[in-house]
């Protein structure tokens, strides 16, 4: 089983999914692919000369969110180790597997059609990682979960205490970020943007209708037009990592 390639899926209500996709489409430099699922609920967010590596997915229900797709050589073998570590399946498909992490994250794994090429840097940023706010009686858990399951990526305590990183092979577009609530709540995700400079990338956003939320040292949040929260980082945008 290995990781060949990951999307980030912006999750939101179905009533401003159009909203949603004009946003990030336009954060990301992409368009939009045609749309799919029995419901039309799930769209792709093309780049020009790379491969995607974004989607969002229309949801029925509730605030919306975010949750990564794992791109595999043997979706089986992929499901069947996150079982084993904790997790639980929502939904088998055969070649899509929907699973929710032991503290509640979801997450899917789908089959790897030969994503290679990675969208560059747009205005700036990109968005690379996906944070999922985990309450701090499951933190311990979901760190051990995801570094087990993520074998090959580097698991790591981030620069906080209350963060833990796991970052993919070089070549894979999408990290996740593990984040310990101060208090206890249903677990959730976020997107995250690295910025070569958080304040011109928080200006763009606001023309193209988000608002701002708060700064903290190193991130600033913000909301999208449809009120899906998200985060400008100070990250290096080309390597993910934090700048010296």
């Amino acid at each position: 089983m290995t990781i060949r390639w990951t999307y980030a899926f912006a999750d939101r209500p179905r009533e401003v999914f159009g909203a949603a996709c004009d946003f990030w489409t336009a954060v990301t430099g992409t368009r939009l692919s045609e749309l799919r699922g029995d419901h039309s609920e799930f769209v792709t967010m093309l780049p020009d000369g790379a491969d995607a590596c974004v989607k969002a997915q229309a949801v029925g229900s509730g605030p919306g969110g975010a949750h990564l797709d794992f791109c595999v050589t043997d979706v089986r073998e992929f499901a069947d180790t996150a079982v084993r570590l904790g997790a639980r399946v929502v939904q088998d498909l055969g070649s899509l597997v929907v699973l929710r992490s032991p503290g509640g994250q979801l997450f899917c794994a789908d089959p790897w059609r030969g994503q290679a090429s990675r969208p560059g840097v747009v205005r700036g940023s990109r968005l690379d990682q996906v944070c999922v706010d985990v309450p701090p009686s499951a933190y311990d858990a979901e760190v051990a979960f995801w570094s087990a399951l993520l074998a090959g990526w580097e698991s790591r305590p981030g620069a906080l205490p209350e963060f833990h990183v796991l970052a993919p092979p070089p070549g894979l577009p999408v990290r996740l970020l593990l984040q310990r609530l101060e208090e206890e709540r249903p677990v959730s995700a976020h997107l995250d943007l690295a910025c070569a400079d958080v304040e011109a990338t928080r200006a763009w956003h606001e023309e193209l209708g988000a608002g701002y939320v708060a700064a903290f040292s190193g991130w600033t949040v913000m909301r999208d037009p449809t009120g899906g929260t998200y985060c400008l980082t100070s990250r290096d945008p080309e390597t993910g990592g934090l700048r010296l």
